[in-house]
């Protein structure tokens, strides 16, 4: 009987685009998925006359396999992915390997690494970036796990994923959850990135009265720049888009944002570790307001906000929404790289921080052309604690500052909203301010908590307690963590 390279189980769009580029590069690919009528659909259309089995049963599945068998899940995340493995496992044999492909919480995949290896297989648990055109010509792919599986998936998943110079966008990056926590924080990234995006769209079209046309040429324009991404790209491709009534459709999409779930566990996993994640966090906080839209209209009509007309040059106020918006995006991949390098500290994982710059550059949402710039400072200095304190970024950082507040001031002005580009500037002032107002808290708290503080003319790690009142004795309570 004829055996395949790999299996995949699970044909939606992404699973079914992921098999179709295996086969493409010359695997030959079994497929299953639960509702079966879908691997008949999928044989007689887009399948037909390619090297892919259909199997009816997990069994019939199992048996088309080379070993070590090679098992990729691309179904939702969540309950479904334990219900596969616990259903797969007592199938398969020792060495075998289950893949999960989807967007699963790194946490699930810590502790299925741990199942699944103590059954005597191996567990993969790999973010896929690129949507359904990266997982049919080449996604970026971020695989973590059980380290032995990387050799036999390598061939597979470096042939399949996006390259750029002939490097391909995939690399081992870790154990048990790293993948999939490189994965997540790429989409905290990616929520940044939009956020930004949409409050320069809105200066344009609100404070500016440019039509999506107009501010279509713009991000053509800024495409040709150090913006220059997937990302910048698409919007002006978005902005210009005329519909089948001659608007422009963007204009009649309602503004109520969707999620599904991965910025919010960038912003939980920033406040575990304690990384400032402003922008991030406000990306999606800014999601969650979209959705007030009731609300938010019923706000609009009581309300009553004095709005002013922009009275200043036009030309030159673009402009500096290019420059802010450089500046906020630095800051919104400087964040996610600070968390990636706290995160590879507390789970062990040796994350190499140029490698996962190197592998976004193709294929994904976030690829923008100064990921390169992020792999030369992570090459040129690994240990280096924040990407804005990098040469090229210090000086675009520097270089953009004044036009940044400007644009940042005009938006409070005129009340626009702006809480990325608002948040990311005063992350940077604050991450670059020697003396911070938080002397006065720790005197607050050690008031009225005897929490204790240390002093500047002490060395760090000695505390201290005042008797503020005169009343609470000097009985202090346990020293604060940082």
């Amino acid at each position: 009987m004829k055996k395949s390279d790999i299996g995949v189980i699970g044909l939606a769009v992404m699973g079914e685009n992921l098999v179709l580029n295996m086969e493409d590069k010359g695997f030959t690919v079994s497929v299953f998925n639960r509702t079966t009528q879908r691997v008949s659909s999928f044989l007689e259309t887009r399948a037909m006359g390619k090297n892919i089995l259909g199997a009816y049963t997990l069994d019939e599945f199992v048996q088309q396999l080379t070993r070590p068998r090679k098992v990729m899940l691309l179904v939702k995340a969540g309950d479904a992915v334990d219900d596969l493995i616990d259903t797969l496992v007592p199938l398969l044999e020792p060495g075998d390997i289950i893949i999960d492909g989807g967007n699963s919480n790194y946490q699930d995949t810590i502790r299925r690494t741990k199942l699944v290896e103590s059954k005597g297989l191996l567990y993969v648990g790999t973010g896929v970036s690129g949507g359904e055109e990266g997982a049919l010509l080449g996604p970026s792919m971020m695989p973590g796990g059980s380290q032995s599986a990387w050799q036999y998936i390598m061939p597979i998943f470096q042939a399949i994923c996006a390259k750029v110079d002939d490097t391909p966008c995939c690399e081992w990056l870790g154990g048990n959850g790293a993948g999939h926590y490189v994965k997540m924080v790429h989409n905290g990234i990616e929520y940044g990135d939009m956020q930004i995006i949409c409050e320069m769209y809105q200066l344009m079209r609100d404070l500016l009265g440019m039509n999506a046309g107009d501010i279509s040429k713009v991000f053509s324009r800024w495409n040709e720049t150090d913006l220059s991404s997937y990302l910048i790209e698409i919007t002006a491709e978005i902005l210009g888009f005329i519909n089948e009534t001659g608007t422009y459709e963007v204009d009649r999409i309602l503004d109520t944002a969707g999620q599904k779930g991965t910025g919010k566990w960038t912003s939980v996993a920033a406040l575990d570790l304690g990384v400032p994640l402003t922008l991030i966090c406000e990306s999606v906080f800014s999601r969650c307001l979209s959705s007030l839209k009731d609300e938010r209209v019923a706000a609009a009509k009581l309300i009553h906000k004095k709005a002013s007309a922009f009275c200043g040059d036009r030309d030159a106020l673009v402009d500096d929404i290019g420059k802010a918006l450089l500046a906020s995006k630095i800051i919104s991949y400087a964040q996610g790289f600070s968390l990636l390098k706290a995160a590879s500290a507390v789970y062990g994982w040796g994350l190499d921080c140029g490698t996962i710059a190197l592998i976004w550059r193709g294929g994904c949402i976030i690829r923008s052309v100064f990921l390169n710039r992020i792999k030369e400072a992570f090459d040129l200095e690994p240990g280096l604690d924040n990407l804005i304190l990098s040469c090229y970024f210090q000086q675009k950082l520097e270089e953009s500052l004044d036009a940044w507040r400007r644009v940042a001031a005009i938006a409070l002005i005129h009340g626009i909203p702006a809480p990325a580009i608002c948040s990311a500037l005063t992350y940077f002032d604050g991450y670059t301010c020697s003396s911070l107002p938080v002397n006065l808290m720790q005197a607050q708290r050690d008031y009225f908590g005897s929490h204790m503080y240390e002093r500047l003319d002490a060395p760090r790690g000695k505390f201290f307690h005042t008797n503020w009142t005169g009343r609470s004795g000097e009985t202090s309570a346990t020293i604060y963590s940082v």
